[in-house]
């Protein structure tokens, strides 16, 4: 019988998660590429935003293929950012300002420059043989595979590039036309699983406060229904508790009645599986994306979306994972279009934020997007940025827009030798110009973070009651409470007003709003409006 996971640690659960793409945050040095040393300049800024604990892009030695994700050596920063002692500078210089520290672990694969892939393609002894996936011969290539680039006669798989070869978990299912499939509990699949509790010891033992898990569902082939990765991240689970009880685990697994029952302390809603999240916030106006995000956006000032879909998802969720973990949702991330993207820009922004600090969830912002930093088009294409034939992620990767200054405050260095060049929009936003602008994003979010820091009801432990929207219609209308508090939340993300009516008794006056009014029989908005307001019943 399955043990019920623990809760997750409270510093989790009371988390707001501020995700940082290294390369392009803050360059200490002028070369012109962001760095763990300017990472640590600016925790100041984090601190006084309300963020409690940041999340890293993997920040390891690679030949940067895949910007990161193609890790060559798990122990060892890129020198690019620094050396492990500035990591573990960055590490103490957070906790001392009361935030946590979330490493990026590329569990599936590592580079096709990793000594342990160098190794087992070497031939087939010595204890790497197994660790990857191969075919008898080069002569078998079955889709997905590549021919060996050592001296050992067969293919090997690839996970996404084919300089990411995929480590060997096992396969759930036998095929004898496939003899190459190990089970998960084979000696090689085993090796794998004490190599990733070692590197997540070694970075444990140095202050790090857990793992965000990129493409967590994918390590045990043909999983069709998640039972072996389960199984194996369940013990990993196991494993942390014992030694480690109050680090966290995050999934990028896309389905949290899966991962958190696995063992995952928080899982992204929906980040690869449908479009209900996607549709919801952060469908890219007017830009190629990946099939997968095609279709109206309800946070879009045209009014055709429907938040429908999101909420039916959220119903089947919130019950399978009640009491042993949480959703996170993110405003974008290192891959996907931005917040602001397209013709989504400007107020429309506002209503978005204040649902995604408003939500049971822990909320997940991504660098920029609190001051509105656009997805910049038409970037030429940098460590592998392409996402299938037409999304460039490079654009949602620009540098951290500081100020107007030179490279806006990113870089001391020339402009030509900048990781990415910055947005150049003579109206970018910048940190600068939103703190003195008291009605900006900027502070609309470091006061929307202080509410929900202040009052549990807005946290995941909160419940939720959706009062109008359902239906798809606007504007987007819910209650949250917790022990005896009680909040009224309405968001009207498109650019005409929306009327929603329902009963309006015992609400005291709002914390925040704008273009927002309770009247008799209901909550009137305008464009881009909204509104929270504290319940005295």
């Amino acid at each position: 019988m399955t043990m019920r996971p623990a809760p997750p640690p409270q510093w989790l659960t009371d988390a707001v998660l501020y995700q940082i793409y290294p390369q392009s945050f803050a360059d200490s040095n002028g070369d012109g590429i962001g760095d763990l040393a300017g990472i640590t300049q600016r925790l100041d800024y984090l601190k006084w935003l309300g963020v409690t604990a940041l999340w890293l892009n993997p920040c390891f030695t690679s030949p940067f293929f895949d910007a990161g994700y193609d890790v060559a050596d798990y122990q060892q920063v890129a020198p690019r950012y620094g050396g492990n002692d500035d990591l573990v500078a960055l590490i103490d210089a957070a906790h001392r300002r009361g935030m946590r520290v979330l490493l990026d672990l590329v569990a599936g694969h590592t580079s096709d420059q990793h000594p342990w892939f160098t190794a087992s393609a070497a031939g087939t002894d010595g204890e790497y043989a197994d660790r990857y996936i191969w075919t008898p011969s080069r002569e078998i290539q079955p889709d997905g595979f590549h021919s060996s680039p050592g001296e050992r006669d067969g293919s090997y798989l690839r996970n996404f590039f084919v300089s990411q070869p995929a480590l060997n978990f096992g396969y759930a299912r036998e095929n004898p036309a496939e003899p190459w499939r190990q089970p998960p509990k084979a000696p090689g699949p085993r090796a794998n699983r004490e190599a990733l509790r070692q590197v997540m010891a070694y970075w444990l033992d140095r202050g790090a406060d857990g793992f965000r898990v990129d493409m967590a569902s994918s390590l045990v082939k043909d999983d069709t229904d998640g039972t072996w990765t389960g199984e194996l991240w369940r013990e990993m689970r196991d494993w942390l508790d014992r030694r480690y009880p109050d680090a966290a685990l995050v999934s990028e697994w896309g389905e949290p009645a899966a991962a958190v029952p696995a063992g995952f302390h928080l899982d992204f809603f929906l980040h690869f599986k449908g479009r209900a999240y996607r549709s919801l916030v952060d469908n890219a106006a007017g830009v190629q994306v990946p099939e997968w995000e095609a279709g109206p956006c309800y946070f879009d000032e045209q009014g055709n979306g429907s938040a429908t879909e999101f909420l039916d998802a959220w119903d089947k969720v919130a019950p399978a994972i009640d009491g042993i973990g949480h959703v996170c949702l993110q405003t974008s991330n290192h891959d996907f279009p931005r917040l602001a993207c397209g013709s989504r820009s400007g107020p429309q922004l506002d209503p978005a934020m204040v649902f995604m600090l408003t939500w049971p969830s822990v909320p997940s912002i991504y660098y920029g997007d609190e001051i509105g930093m656009r997805y910049v088009p038409d970037l030429p294409v940098k460590e592998g940025s392409t996402l299938g034939e037409t999304y460039n992620r490079a654009g949602s990767r620009t540098p951290m827009q500081w100020d107007d200054g030179p490279n806006a405050g990113f870089s001391a260095g020339d402009p030509e030798d900048l990781y990415l060049p910055v947005d150049p929009d003579a109206q970018r936003p910048t940190v600068a110009a939103q703190l003195a602008e008291r009605g900006s994003l900027l502070h609309l979010t470091r006061r929307l973070i202080a509410l929900r820091r202040t009052n549990p009801a807005f946290g995941p432990r909160g419940q939720v009651e959706v009062l109008a929207g359902r239906d798809g219609g606007y504007p987007l209308v819910y209650l949250r409470s917790h022990e005896g508090q009680r909040f009224l939340v309405a968001v009207n993300p498109r650019s005409e007003a929306a009327f929603a009516a329902l009963p309006v008794h015992g609400v005291a006056e709002p914390v925040l709003h704008r273009g927002a009014v309770l009247r008799e029989g209901g909550v009137e908005l305008e464009g881009f409006g909204y509104g929270v307001w504290p319940m005295n019943d």
